[in-house]
């Protein structure tokens, strides 16, 4: 990697990415790492100028007090620490210095350079995957999503037809999603795109699974199989790109930061892969990930387009998954994205959709009672997906879309729209 690297130690902050996104705003790389990773591990990181231990609730595990390797404050390059009481550097601070105080330490004390845009970001992967694939080929899973669409232009720059794409329609795709994907990356991008219809397949795998956690290792691992099935018709894949985040990377845990949810990226693989995995994004944060689309010129639609969860629609037809449920969830979500175009929100909105609880409640159609489901609304707005706030829609779309859902979706009685910001929710239900 050609940028200079700021080091954050996780001693058990809760704002680890707080830290990472300042530094990397004054176009510093930032990276956050386990706190017992040692000199030698801090030496297999390429340009690192400066470390950051960053304590906080979270210091204690197992009934022990975790610090750092007493080594590290002799590794030559400059050391601060924020809420860890125990650390043996000269600058201590109880909490995140500001933003002045941070540069002083990054570029005073450190002598990193702002050398962190996309560009340059660009031309570090285009060489790192060239070196790893060599002439061999990439299995990618392309959901159409923005994630798996930057890393298909970015694997197409760096080693062209190389890359083999394939989508699979697992039955948990919103409305018409899977055809837009064949009609934008094979027809319109000439991608070497093969289209695989496992939607009786997943379904049947996921059948009475009500745990969300399973229901994601359930849906990454079969979509595993299903790319080593592919991989098999084909010759010379030894790998498989993901569009692995780094908010992905997170959110799965560390040592001193509890798992807030398993990715279908990060875990839930099965133990025989048989693929090496390239993953290029999985140092980005999701506007990072949209900036470097932009930088690969895709268009502005495909790249501003909302985030899709890997799991699809698995994650928002909550419990056990039914067809019914499922079908309620596909097109209330349509009517949804429907009416937020209409309004104008899809440009101002960062991601929207529907959720279908596994509960009925009573209520009155047709004159007779009925005892049917619940459609939730979800519409917030971040910057990183680590954070959100809820979006204040205005309430004559959100009656509008009331109207339409409870007039065309089957099966459903009563719309309901989530004020809960991120945290203390996640963004997703499940």
């Amino acid at each position: 990697m050609k940028q200079d690297m700021i080091v954050i130690l996780d001693l058990g902050s809760t704002e680890n990415t707080v830290v990472a996104r300042e530094i990397r705003s004054m176009g510093v790389y930032s990276e956050i790492h386990p706190h017992d990773i040692g000199v030698e591990g801090l030496k297999k990181l390429e340009n690192v100028k400066g470390l950051i231990l960053n304590g906080g609730e979270n210091r204690v595990v197992d009934g022990v007090a975790v610090d750092v390797d007493p080594a590290l404050y002799e590794c030559g390059i400059p050391v601060i620490a924020i809420d860890h009481p125990t650390a043996k550097c000269t600058a201590r601070y109880d909490e995140i210095p500001d933003k002045e105080a941070l540069k002083a330490f990054v570029f005073g004390q450190c002598h990193a350079e702002a050398n962190w845009n996309m560009k340059n970001f660009i031309e570090d992967q285009v060489e790192l995957v060239r070196r790893q694939v060599g002439d061999r080929k990439v299995l990618l899973a392309l959901s159409g999503g923005v994630d798996s669409s930057v890393v298909a232009a970015l694997l197409l720059k760096a080693i062209g037809n190389q890359l083999v794409c394939v989508h699979v329609n697992h039955g948990l795709m919103r409305k018409n999603e899977s055809e837009s994907v064949v009609e934008v990356f094979k027809n319109q991008l000439h991608a070497n795109l093969i289209y695989v219809d496992a939607v009786e397949r997943f379904l049947g795998k996921l059948e009475n699974v009500s745990d969300p956690e399973q229901k994601r290792k359930i849906i990454g691992g079969e979509f595993i199989r299903v790319f080593e099935e592919e991989a098999r018709k084909l010759d010379g894949i030894d790998f498989l790109g993901q569009g692995t985040i780094y908010p992905d990377i997170i959110e799965s845990g560390t040592k001193t930061a509890k798992m807030v949810k398993s990715h279908h990226n990060v875990g839930g693989l099965p133990e025989d892969l048989k693929f090496e995995l390239v993953e290029p994004l999985k140092q980005l944060f999701k506007d990072e990930v949209r900036a470097c689309g932009v930088e690969l010129g895709l268009p502005h639609s495909m790249v501003y387009r909302q985030p899709f969860p890997g799991p699809g629609l698995g994650v928002r037809c909550l419990g056990a998954i039914t067809r019914d449920r499922l079908e309620a969830v596909r097109e209330s979500d349509a009517i949804l994205r429907d009416e937020f175009e209409k309004a104008g929100l899809d440009q101002k909105v960062w991601q929207y959709f529907t959720v279908v609880p596994n509960f009925k409640s009573v209520g009155v159609k047709h004159n007779a009672r009925s005892f049917e489901y619940m459609v939730i609304i979800r519409a917030i707005n971040t910057i990183d997906a680590m954070s959100a706030s809820v979006e204040q829609v205005p309430w004559d779309v959100l009656l509008k879309i009331t109207d339409r859902i409870l007039d065309e979706v089957e099966n459903v009685n009563r719309v309901c729209y989530d004020l809960s910001p991120k945290p203390p929710a996640t963004i997703e239900f499940e």
